[in-house]
């Protein structure tokens, strides 16, 4: 059995290699495909990827696929797996990136092919490129790289033989660690951000730290660094100056410090040429140009460790031509000058356009023609003695300029001119008029001094041409009489004289009086801004004057010119002093001379301060009891003032303390009404009045005035004999009545009746008035007797009146005597200084002056009419009492 199975392979062998063109395929292509042989390039400094390459030694192979692994670790833990189409007969190259640094671990690759995808080659060998072996220090990779801003990156801490990292920490925050290998060890960063974009330490460049510590303590720290890609060019510009050299230019925006994180290098690649790139600056680049091409394209690509950016540009360079000027020479003259340059390249047998600016005038442009490049051109127009800086460029299109040459400088020529002007003085006696001429120099432009040696001055006079000559002094004075003269004047300068300058004085003209004077407003800005009306006579212009100081003397004369279609001026604030009046004559410009038009008088700026004075006030001053009249005088016209018056303003002001909330003020709208009346004053008061001029800034400087209003006398006497009038009418009114109103006035003012005073009471009272009057103290008397004449016959009440024995206690002297003797006043209709007795009893009085004698008349049944008799015995031979006598009458006993 075991011979018939070896018989069967040998027979299919046989058939195999016998028919095997038949078939279409060689007995080699029947075996399995033999493993490729594989190498790997070593990757540049800081790269992390693996350039595979392998050689396919079998045609019949081309067009299938290989499949391609990469380990990693010497274990060759497999990461990554892809299969790869063959397309090349001879050599195939694969690379492949790694997310973690190749210095980390080894990273190892094999490959083996397949052949229509059923028969599977070997695997070939691990080619390896190994890592790198820490010897006595941890290593951390990457290494001082630069990382992009916005991505991820690992970090790997490599640590020596027999040790294993125990911490890694980045940007002094400690991160989770991931195991790669025997002692090796990684974080992942996530999201690279530059956090101080605009550090100028960095740049674009930001550190990024890193540090590992091992389980022996060593450890080691590193910085690497987040940077961004390169910028992209931009606004590529290319030009030629001599169809030879191109030469480019772009934008990469500001310049950053450079440092190696981000370096970057420019290169621009001829795209339509067999061309190599060509290395350039940061930001231009220059390059030949090549014979018969004018369309070029071409790429600016700029690169850095972590990125490129590219810009492509396209131009025809015949639109590109941009010559080169070079400055020759300048002629000047008074008003003009020639100038002239050359254009470089040999491109004036053509034709090209120039442009030539002279500073400050402007640019004139020009065609150039020439066999040898030199081109001319004439500016005119120019102000004489000025300094022109001018410089000049050129086109050949039109489109397309070249660069300005250096700024070249020439100075015309001096032109010298005369501004004359003139003021005349009527004169009386003779009847003649006095002519001052005045004149100025005019020498345009400032570019040098000029000598003045001195001054001609011509005019007619009684068909007498007269000539004078003056020697640096700018005016002179001519007597003329009533008619029409002309007036030359012109200086004398080194190598001849300057313009002549002609002036007509017209003829005088009786009655002639001055137009009437305009204020001017003061303006905003401090200066003057002057208008008049057009004149339809004015063939000439129009002339302005005034004087420097404006009304302070001496007056140093200043004029201005005006074209005759222009009717206004504007003279600005540096030429006048604030607070000082000016006055502008306007004249009109005829054919037989000047003529006064309008007179103007105002301030460039109105102050309101000290410089004001005050008014004076008249004496003496009107005053009544409610009012006061201020009359002043002031010259509300004077040029002296530092503004115009407006009017007047009178402050009152209380001079009793505390009425400070009295104070008011009075105005006077017409600066030439100067009296003020102030009502409403209270009477024999006191005031104080200040008194100053107004302008629209304010008050000026006051003056005070005390002033006392009157006494009202016809008021007071009118309130004093007001209620003598009220008691004399009533009196008047009353007096018919008089009877009625004495009973009324008796009732009121007389004991009333009923009143029952208690004797304790007023004896009470009469103590305390003996102590604060003792001086009132009454005396005793040492007996005191009571005769009652003509006794009435006794009444049921009488008896009630007294103690029912008062002879039984013997009084006492002064107060039990009063005592006693009050008990007898008190009855129904008791009547002061009056008193009824019961007859034959005697009492003691404290004070006798009290006792009157009162008779009347009563209607009644009866009347008693009683006399009193006091004795007063003393009781020594020294002592004597008065007798007083009294009746006491009383009514409906």
């Amino acid at each position: 059995m075991t011979n018939f199975r070896m018989f069967l392979k040998s027979l299919l062998g046989l058939y195999v290699i016998f028919s095997g063109e038949h078939f279409g395929f060689s007995l080699m292509t029947a075996r399995q495909p033999q493993s490729p042989d594989v190498s790997i390039s070593l990757p540049l400094s800081g790269k992390r990827s693996l350039v595979v390459r392998w050689l396919v030694n079998h045609g019949n192979l081309v067009g299938n696929i290989s499949e391609i692994q990469v380990g990693r670790t010497e274990n060759h833990i497999i990461i990554h797996s892809e299969n790869v189409s063959i397309s090349s007969a001879d050599e195939h190259t694969w690379s492949w990136t790694s997310d973690l640094p190749l210095e980390c671990v080894d990273h190892s690759v094999r490959i083996r092919h397949f052949y229509k995808q059923s028969v599977v080659s070997h695997w070939s060998n691990w080619t390896t490129h190994p890592g790198v072996k820490a010897h006595g220090e941890v290593m951390i990779f990457p290494f001082q790289e630069a990382l992009r801003e916005g991505t991820s990156a690992v970090v790997c801490c490599v640590c020596p033989p027999g040790e294993n990292i125990t911490e890694m920490v980045v940007d002094n925050r400690s991160r989770p660690r991931i195991g790669i290998g025997a002692g090796v060890q990684a974080v992942t960063v996530d999201d690279l951000t530059i956090t101080e974009p605009d550090n100028p330490h960095f740049g674009s460049c930001y550190p990024l730290n890193l540090s590992c510590r091992d389980t022996a303590g060593h450890s080691r720290d590193i910085i690497n660094y987040i940077t961004t890609p390169p910028p992209k060019p931009r606004n590529i510009s290319c030009e030629t100056s001599d169809t030879i050299t191109v030469s480019c230019i772009w934008d990469l925006g500001r310049k950053q410090k450079e440092l190696f994180c981000n370096s970057q290098t420019q290169t621009l690649h001829i795209e339509n040429a067999d061309q190599a790139p060509v290395v350039c600056q940061r930001s231009s680049c220059s390059f030949p140009a090549i014979r018969r091409l004018e369309e070029y394209r071409i790429r600016v690509v700029v690169k850095n460790q972590v990125g490129e950016e590219a810009e492509s540009h396209s131009f025809n360079i015949s639109d590109r031509v941009l010559p080169v000027v070079r400055w020759d020479a300048a002629e000047p003259g008074f008003t003009n000058a020639t100038v002239s340059w050359t254009v470089e390249g040999n491109l004036t047998q053509g034709s090209v356009l120039c442009q030539v600016h002279a500073a400050p005038r402007g640019t004139a442009e020009l065609s150039c023609r020439s066999a040898d490049g030199r081109c001319r051109a004439r500016l005119e127009h120019l102000v004489p003695n000025t300094r022109y800086s001018t410089r000049a460029r050129c086109s050949v299109n039109g489109r397309f300029w070249g660069g300005w040459t250096p700024p070249s400088s020439f100075t015309t020529l001096p032109l010298v001119s005369v501004n004359l002007w003139r003021t005349i003085k009527q004169r009386s006696d003779p009847p003649s008029r006095l002519v001052t001429l005045v004149w100025t120099l005019e020498v345009p432009g400032s570019a040098t001094e000029v000598e003045i040696q001195g001054y001609v001055v011509q005019w007619w006079q009684r068909g007498q041409n007269r000539t004078e000559r003056r020697e640096r002094r700018n005016q002179t004075e001519v007597s003329m009489g009533p008619e029409q003269q002309h007036f030359t004047v012109e200086a004398v300068v080194r190598g001849g004289r300057s313009v002549p300058a002609h002036i007509t004085v017209p003829e005088a003209e009786d009655g002639e009086k001055p137009p009437a004077e305009k204020k001017l407003s003061s303006s905003t800005a401090g200066g003057f801004n002057l208008s008049w009306a057009q004149q339809v006579d004015t063939t000439c212009g129009y002339t302005v004057e005034w004087c420097i100081q404006g009304h302070t003397a001496p007056c140093t004369l200043r004029w201005v010119k005006i074209p005759e279609r222009n009717n206004t001026l504007l003279l600005p604030a540096g030429n006048f002093r604030a607070g000082c009046r000016y006055t502008f004559n306007i004249y009109g410009c005829t054919g037989s001379g000047d003529r006064l038009l309008e007179t103007q008088t105002g301030y460039s700026q109105e102050l309101s301060d000290e410089s004001l004075q005050a008014p004076r006030v008249v004496q003496p001053i009107q005053r009544t009891s409610s009012s006061v009249t201020l009359t002043w005088s002031y010259d509300e016209d004077d040029p002296e003032h530092p503004a115009f018056i407006t009017g007047y303003l009178v402050r009152v002001e209380d001079t009793l303390p505390g009425h400070s909330a009295n104070v008011f003020n009075v105005s006077v709208a017409d600066p030439h009404s100067k009296s003020a009346v102030m009502a409403g004053l209270q009477e024999n008061h006191e005031y104080v009045f200040h008194l100053s001029a107004l302008t629209k800034n304010g008050p000026g400087r006051a003056v005070g005035v005390t002033v006392r209003t009157t006494t009202n006398y016809s008021a007071h006497l009118a309130k004093t004999l007001t209620p003598l009038f009220l008691l004399l009418g009533c009196v008047v009114l009353l007096w018919p009545r008089r009877k009625m109103l004495k009973n009324g006035l008796r009732e009121i003012f007389i004991y009333p009746a009923g009143m029952n005073i208690k004797v304790s009471e007023l004896d009470a009272f009469l103590n305390k008035a003996e102590v604060i009057v003792p001086s009132h103290r009454p005396e005793e008397c040492v007996s005191c007797d009571i005769e009652i004449l003509h006794p009435s016959p006794p009444l049921e009440a009488a008896t009630s009146l007294g103690d029912p024995d008062p002879l039984s206690k013997p009084p006492s002297p002064g107060r039990r005597s009063l005592a006693s003797l009050s008990s007898a006043f008190f009855h129904d209709d008791y009547c002061p200084q009056s008193a009824l007795w019961p007859h034959d009893q005697h009492t003691g009085l404290m004070n006798k002056s009290y006792f009157c004698s009162v008779a009347e008349e009563t209607t009644g049944s009866q009347q008693i009419t009683s006399k009193i008799q006091l004795s007063l015995e003393p009781e020594g031979p020294q002592e004597s009492c008065s007798v007083i006598y009294g009746y006491i009458a009383k009514e409906n006993l």
